[in-house]
């Protein structure tokens, strides 16, 4: 089959934004499959969609997608759009990322000659937290390791309960408390 022509990757494009769209407006899967459906027969605006849902079997005459091929390729084409936008932020995200590095390479290099040069104490300060911003920017930290501490003793002990018994274990307590305040 190939790759599609320009025009149909753009119609394919616009499908998606239709399809995020009609998400967040509340649109059901299903409703969503129907409208963006290329057959008129099924359509619920009872037009041929470009490029919609089913086109292979409009074009050749056969029988459209049935509802949950429609709810599939709905979903299909939300998650694709979503992780298209995901990809283009990230893009983004290094392209700044990279103009922010070169501009704190410029801010050391002059906090750096003053530090080197002078013994500059607030330079030194400068250059520091210069480093430290950009460690930061593009995780050169470590993490800072967490753990939990509890007090000493005997019967101290972390146990796993599911949230249904936690939540039960909370009603008996704020019933005891109410139940004392009477």
């Amino acid at each position: 089959m190939g790759r599609p022509d320009k025009a149909t990757r753009a119609a394919i494009t616009q499908r998606r934004a239709d399809a995020i769209d009609l998400r967040l407006a509340g649109v059901d899967w299903l409703t969503v499959g129907r409208k963006l459906a290329a057959d008129p027969g099924i359509n619920s605006d009872r037009i041929a969609y470009p490029q919609g849902y089913g086109i292979e079997r409009y074009k050749k005459g056969q029988e459209p997608p049935g509802d949950e091929q429609l709810i599939n390729a709905a979903c299909k084409d939300v998650r694709q759009a979503l992780k298209e936008r995901t990809t283009e932020q990230d893009e983004k995200a290094d392209e700044l990322r990279a103009v922010e590095n070169l501009r704190l390479d410029r801010l050391f290099f002059v906090a750096y000659r003053q530090a080197v040069k002078d013994g500059d104490l607030p330079a030194i300060d400068r250059a520091l937290r210069i480093m430290e911003r950009r460690a930061r920017m593009n995780g050169l930290d470590k993490p800072a390791k967490t753990e939990i501490v509890t007090p000493p003793s005997s019967d101290s002990e972390l146990t796993v309960i599911a949230l249904d018994e936690l939540e039960a274990l909370i009603g008996i307590s704020e019933e005891a408390a109410s139940g004392s305040d009477e």
